[in-house]
């Protein structure tokens, strides 16, 4: 997911991948199944964001349908963008400990800075997904500690362990009270084709600073969704997640993001991480590849918008709107100020896509799309794909099959193709049950494992989850993914995340109360985010927006304590 391209080749050598190439002979020993089929980038550019816009980032992008249907080794990221905390001074001081996961990428040095901290997630296909169904999904994604540790919701990592993260370890805060968030991303419903999800990172003043130990800034990373059925903030990064690892590593005290404003990186793009694909070669001995069938929205010009209405925001968009209401009482109902904020032009990146690299390296690399299809900027600066008439593939389709032609990949039309290649079937995602979790191999981490995609996401019956515990009974929503997400309801102030910090009752009583306030003014169907240039809104999946238990309003969170795929009972 996805800004810096030279960033995310390195962070693609390890997030999702399992083995490298093999791979089963089929019903012709001429058929190999791999897991490299398609990897590379599909983006934008624009110029670094002026200083002092380093609050927040937001954008409008497209939620469709990439495939048909689930498939398994199947991991792609949609549009979006990274933040990772603005050091400009810093030249030489390494932002990552020895010891951690991302000091061993030495490319990475003398600094580390672009993989010490970073928010990511957004819009994608994961390998880690317990549950398919067909569409995207949505999930936040945090890394504090230079990749030993990534956080993707109030209590669960970035897909990769079916139990919650150990208690001093959690570090996202469930702010809104009207939605749900799965640990296995956020679901939507209804016709997908063309419609945009809008999404914020905004820094907000939500806490206080504190001295120490370890010095921590007043910066709450927040989310915020724009969606046809809910607005507003949804979690936030609690500061001290940022802090924490400078409680051992002192040299990078006031580094992190719950102090420095946000690097934004110099565009977007979609990530195309882990593709299926299998390989042929006829009796002449020409190679043969299929993918599957790619496909992207089409509007009425021809052309895919994928990303529109990039934003970048000042403090004086909304931060200090908040501290304004901290200190005087003044409610401010949290609409973006406009007046506060910087649209970069975009520019398309050329399209950087190869085939058949050995855990994304030395792959052969794709030659000739341009006569197919190209990125662009529309008239309205928003990014997305063109596309040509050509003997290949339709508009809207990414090629499907391509050939081996010296050390390069060209797209050849399924007519070119052998019949018995064309007849491959690849595996539904349900098939997949057990990958290599991408830690495997790094010595550095503990607790490296398999992952096993039958497990449910469960929660602890002890420590954080129980003591203060929650106010409700347990309720249960099914969602469009089949699953079953079990949640309880908590004082907001006692739900699971913050039971690790050790803060006075006055720090807690006052992030309660104004956590009830912005319950009380902060509604699901005002605006926050400026409305989409063009196009119309997804919907969320009705099952993940509730309403507080009765006398529970305002300063109560619904917490996710389980997740699961629930079999129909025998009559």
């Amino acid at each position: 997911m996805l800004t810096r391209y030279v960033f995310l080749f390195v962070v693609s050598l390890f997030i999702g991948c399992s083995s490298n190439k093999k791979e089963k002979a089929y019903e012709s020993e001429n058929i190999t199944a791999n897991s490299n089929g398609l990897h590379g980038y599909i983006g934008y550019s624009s110029l670094k964001r002026p200083e002092g816009f380093g609050a927040g980032i937001g954008f409008y992008t497209a939620v469709w349908p990439l495939v048909e249907q689930p498939l398994a080794g199947f991991q792609i990221g949609l549009p979006g963008n990274w933040i990772t905390p603005d050091n400009p001074d810093n030249k030489d001081i390494p932002c990552c400990p020895e010891g951690t996961i991302a000091r061993t990428w030495e490319p990475r040095g003398p600094t580390w800075a672009s993989v010490f901290q970073t928010q990511e997630g957004g819009l994608g296909y994961w390998r880690g997904n317990r549950y398919h169904y067909g569409s995207p999904k949505f999930s936040m994604n945090g890394v504090p500690d230079c990749y030993n540790s990534e956080i993707a919701s109030p209590g669960w990592p970035f897909f990769y362990r079916a139990e919650a993260l150990p208690d001093d370890q959690l570090g996202i805060a469930q702010l809104s009270n009207r939605i749900l968030i799965p640990p296995d991303g956020i679901t939507f419903e209804g016709d997908l084709e063309g419609r945009f999800l809008g999404y914020t990172h905004m820094a907000l003043p939500l806490t206080d600073a504190k001295p120490g130990p370890p010095p921590t800034g007043n910066q709450s990373w927040t989310l915020f969704l724009n969606s046809e059925n809910f607005k507003g903030p949804v979690a936030f990064y609690i500061p001290e997640m940022w802090s924490r690892l400078s409680n051992e590593y002192k040299a990078i005290e006031g580094m992190g993001l719950d102090v420095r404003p946000g690097t934004m990186g110099g565009g977007g793009a979609m990530e195309i991480n882990t593709v299926p694909s299998f390989e042929m070669r006829d009796n002449k001995g020409d190679l043969y590849i299929k993918i599957p069938q790619l496909q992207f929205p089409l509007n009425e010009h021809g052309q895919s918008v994928l990303v529109q209405d990039v934003t970048y925001y000042s403090k004086a968009a909304l931060f200090d709107y908040l501290l304004e209401w901290k200190k005087d009482g003044k409610v401010y109902l949290g609409k973006f100020d406009e007046g506060h904020n910087w649209k970069p032009e975009l520019n398309p990146r050329d399209i950087s896509l190869d085939q058949g690299a050995s855990l994304n390296n030395g792959g052969n690399k794709i030659t000739g799309l341009e006569e197919i299809l190209q990125t662009t900027i529309t008239d309205s600066n928003a990014f997305g794909l063109h596309w040509k008439e050509n003997p290949i593939s339709k508009p809207g389709l990414f090629p499907q099959y391509f050939k081996q032609v010296g050390d390069q990949r060209v797209a050849v039309s399924h007519e070119e193709v052998p019949e018995e290649l064309k007849k491959m079937e690849f595996p539904k995602a349900e098939s997949e049950s057990k990958y290599v979790n991408w830690r495997n191999g790094n010595e550095i981490v503990e607790g490296n494992f398999i992952i096993d995609k039958s497990l449910p996401y469960t929660s602890p019956d002890k420590g954080a989850w129980t003591n203060p515990g929650p106010v409700s009974q347990a309720y249960k929503a099914k969602l469009k993914d089949g699953s079953t997400v079990t949640y309880k309801w908590y004082r907001f102030i006692d739900q699971p995340s913050f039971q690790q910090f050790g803060w006075s009752e006055e720090e807690k009583d006052r992030l309660q109360k104004f956590v009830e306030q912005i319950h009380m003014h902060w509604t699901i169907e005002q605006e926050y985010m400026a409305p989409p240039s063009t196009g119309k809104l997804v919907t969320i999946d009705p099952e993940l927006i509730v309403s507080p238990p009765v006398g529970k309003e305002a300063g109560y969170v619904p917490i996710v304590i389980r997740q699961e795929k629930v079999l129909n009972s025998p009559k």
